[in-house]
């Protein structure tokens, strides 16, 4: 029985130390949550303005440019799958990867090959396990991206878009990453960056009752949308990354919750039943001192006989 109650204690112990660690995690998390909101809002302004400068380029010429103009039989895209670098986030990047499977057999459904970029290890490492061609990969800011690292992403995204398929170039851009909602809901979306959709575009910017004023462009609105075109894949990428990265910690401080409240009603029930084994050994501690004393006194009962 002593052997049994040792067992729950070191037990004990070791819960009670993961639960310190989950509770820490936890509080760590949810201090980065409100950070990566601010940062999210305040990319807001300059997405949405980026936006409408590109459609207002678009609308007021007959440019074709690859920001805005649809292939006619569009044969190839690039998906980039926004996932993370660390684990203990629950359903976070499973949740990303299986948005990018789906688009994915929606791409090919429509008879378009796919190539795959992926941010985060979690989906290099899915990809990696099921031996998957993936066209490129980034890792290790998921958690607190930076500027610079959504140009390093978009570096390579525009020259696809820029090249014709027959050189391996692609005909749209798409993204999949988990838009954060609330501290409580973070969904799991993929979009199409390019081609620009104006229609959609001027949803999205609140314009699309509004009427655009006409311009002049120089030296040209090829040019114009020359320069636009990597600020705006930067802006959308830099906004998904600060989004995946805010739903991130969100999950995060959700699982670090569960697992913390899991650990401690795991305490109580190993309490109860150290608590019972302890009572139990104390009964038959008592049981076999009441006996001893019992022998000793029918032994005594004897030897006055």
């Amino acid at each position: 029985m002593g052997a049994q109650l040792r067992v729950y204690k070191r037990r004990i112990q070791a819960v009670t130390a993961t639960k310190k660690i989950t509770k820490a995690m936890e509080m760590i998390a949810a201090s980065r949550i409100v950070k990566a909101q601010r940062k999210v809002t305040a990319s807001m302004p300059y997405a949405t303005e980026l936006t409408r400068a590109v459609t207002a380029v678009a609308t007021g010429s007959n440019t074709k440019h690859p920001l805005t103009t649809e292939a006619d039989a569009p044969v190839r895209a690039a998906v980039l799958l926004l996932t993370s670098d660390r684990g203990l986030a629950g359903g976070y990047s499973s949740n990303a990867i299986k948005a990018a499977e789906r688009l994915r057999e929606r791409l090919a459904a429509e008879g378009k090959e796919v190539d795959t970029y992926i941010v985060g290890r979690k989906g290099v490492a899915y990809y990696g396990f099921r031996e998957r061609k993936i066209a490129e990969s980034w890792t290790g800011f998921t958690d607190s991206p930076e500027y610079a690292d959504a140009k390093k992403i978009a570096a390579p995204l525009i020259e696809s878009i820029q090249k014709d398929t027959a050189e391996g170039g692609v005909d749209e851009l798409h993204i999949v990453f988990t838009e954060f909602v609330s501290m409580m809901t973070q969904n799991a979306v993929d979009g199409r960056m390019l081609p620009l959709s104006l229609d959609q575009a001027a949803e999205e910017t609140g314009a699309k009752d509004e009427i655009l004023p006409l311009f002049d462009f120089e030296p040209s609105a090829e040019d114009v949308l020359d320069a636009l075109l990597p600020r705006y894949v930067e802006s959308r990428i830099y906004n998904a990354l600060l989004q995946a990265a805010a739903s991130e910690h969100a999950a995060r401080r959700r699982a670090m919750k569960s697992a913390t409240d899991n650990a401690g009603d795991l305490i109580k029930s190993l309490s109860r039943l150290a608590n019972a084994a302890r009572q139990a050994e104390i009964t038959q501690e008592i049981s076999e001192i009441v006996g001893g004393a019992g022998a000793l006194a029918d032994a005594s009962a004897g030897s006055d006989k």
